[in-house]
């Protein structure tokens, strides 16, 4: 039976869903005023994982996703600019901005074989939901409003900061030299719900009617009317990354419950930061670092990928070439073993004429590594026990219940393909035998020049290029690899 780590309660439960057989799933998603980075990414791999090990287990998932293109601040404690309209000028640019950026992000997860949420919602667009969801709390006492904004009052509800482990004490608000403090706050932790068209936002670019005037909701009321519409309240699990504890998850609980009365979701779960040099990978500075900034340096996505899937999802994880390098070499080699073994056998379907060893091991196999995915989605043992058996190894775990048990190739390559419903590194996809147009190997001649250039922009842009005519490029230990799409 699944484990999972509720952030929530602070410890691992079983999971069971509200529903049979039903799961429903909430990711935050970003705010596209830039392109992911991929500290971002590695939260979207990891939930990407949950939803498979999730459908795998056979839930029928509904994965819901916000995008936020109204009402994020530069800080998250309602100070600032909105990141969205921080380089626009017109209305017009503000469409174009998320528009491009929600393109670029929905190829990242393409490229990185994650899988689409069913329903991915603007924040722009559910407009209407969030106001009623703020009406609910004015009546009953939870919002009141300044000159500048509508507030949620964190006084009036005991629970307040339940998910981070602390109250309404011991944070300190409003010590950046960006955090624009509203002096009619009530308390320094009462948050936004509805920012007003006056002061610093007077000439937003985004604006709505509302029963407080003119302007435009907070960042934290738009995931909690999205989910609530969508999944129901209370849903299953709802996900983001570590640093939305703190505040923006905090903040959801309290307006969703305060709101409906009744829990918002049963499970939280978050995803650890990726760090460069023991600082967080964020959009400012150096460490800056995007899915084309990879590319370009000669690696394929799911290389990253497979790095990310070195540690759980709960453990910082530390970004170096040199790592990411490392993580390219080893799946390099799985790939080389999975082709391998795909020319020695082709009978990789019929079980029904397995032999009883065969049948027996592939099963003990399987039930070990179905227990390590139920153990809090422990990808990275997982890694470890395929990369063994297909080098004939047992782990030390399984010696008593294999014995001297060796996977045939047949069997190998089944369990290759039931894991890699999971990891999704195309491990069974094996370069075809077309014959290469000319046109396709002088451009591949020519990236190879770039790359020994160490010219990742002309690198890039050969690779685009040989993508528009119909074939993909995957850097190897022993050169470039060609196949049709």
């Amino acid at each position: 039976m699944l484990k999972l780590y509720n952030v929530l309660t602070r410890k691992k439960e079983f999971f069971k869903p509200l529903k049979k057989s039903k799961v429903g799933l909430y990711t935050c998603g970003p705010t596209v005023y830039n392109y992911a980075h991929i500290g971002n990414l590695r939260t979207y791999i990891f939930e990407d994982i949950l939803r498979r090990t999730l459908e795998y287990f056979g839930y029928e998932v509904k994965h819901v996703m916000n995008i936020t293109d109204v009402g994020h601040l530069t800080s998250d404690a309602d100070g600032g600019q909105d990141k969205m309209e921080k380089n626009a000028k017109t209305l017009e640019d503000v469409k174009r901005i998320s528009k491009m950026y929600t393109e670029a992000f929905l190829n990242d997860l393409e490229e990185l074989n994650i899988k689409r949420a069913h329903d991915i919602i603007p924040a722009s667009e559910f407009i209407e939901e969030q106001k009623e969801i703020i009406k609910k709390l004015w009546s009953k006492g939870y919002a009141y409003d300044t000159p500048e904004a509508v507030y949620f009052d964190v006084t009036k509800f005991p629970n307040y900061g339940k998910l981070r482990g602390y109250g309404i004490e011991g944070q300190e608000i409003g010590v950046r030299e960006e955090v624009v403090v509203d002096p009619n706050k009530r308390h320094s932790q009462d948050f936004a719900l509805w920012f007003k068209r006056v002061g610093r936002f007077a000439d937003h670019i985004q604006f709505w009617p509302s029963p407080w005037g003119e302007g435009f909701p907070g960042w934290h009321i738009e995931c909690s009317a999205i989910s609530t519409k969508l999944l129901g309240q209370p849903f299953d699990i709802h996900t983001g990354g570590v640093d939305h504890i703190g505040t923006h998850h905090t903040n959801e609980i309290a307006q969703s419950e305060a709101a409906e009365d009744k829990p918002l979701a049963d499970f939280w779960l978050h995803g650890e930061f990726l760090n460069l040099e023991n600082a967080k990978m964020a959009k400012s500075g150096e460490n800056f670092i995007t899915l084309s900034t990879l590319k370009e340096r000669g690696f394929d996505p799911l290389d990253f990928r497979f790095f990310t899937l070195q540690a759980k999802y709960r453990t910082p994880l530390q970004f170096s070439w040199e790592a990411l390098s490392a993580a390219k070499k080893s799946l390099s080699r799985l790939r080389s073993t999975v082709s391998e073994l795909k020319s020695s056998e082709t009978n990789l379907e019929n079980t029904s004429i397995w032999e009883e060893q065969e049948q027996g091991a592939f099963k003990d196999d399987m039930d070990f590594c179905k227990e390590l995915i139920s153990d809090d989605l422990n990808i990275p043992a997982l890694v470890g026990v395929l990369q063994l058996r297909l080098r004939g190894e047992i782990p030390s775990r399984l010696k008593s219940i294999l014995e001297s048990k060796v996977l045939s190739s047949r069997v190998k390559l089944k369990l290759i393909e039931e894991l890699d419903k999971i990891l999704a590194l195309d491990l069974l996809k094996t370069v075809g035998s077309e014959e290469v147009p000319e046109e396709i190997k002088l451009l591949v001649q020519k990236r190879e020049a770039a790359r020994i250039k160490k010219d990742w922009t002309e690198a890039d842009a050969i690779r685009q290029r040989i993508e528009s005519l119909g074939w993909t490029s995957s850097d190897t230990d022993s050169g470039t690899q060609i196949h049709k799409k």
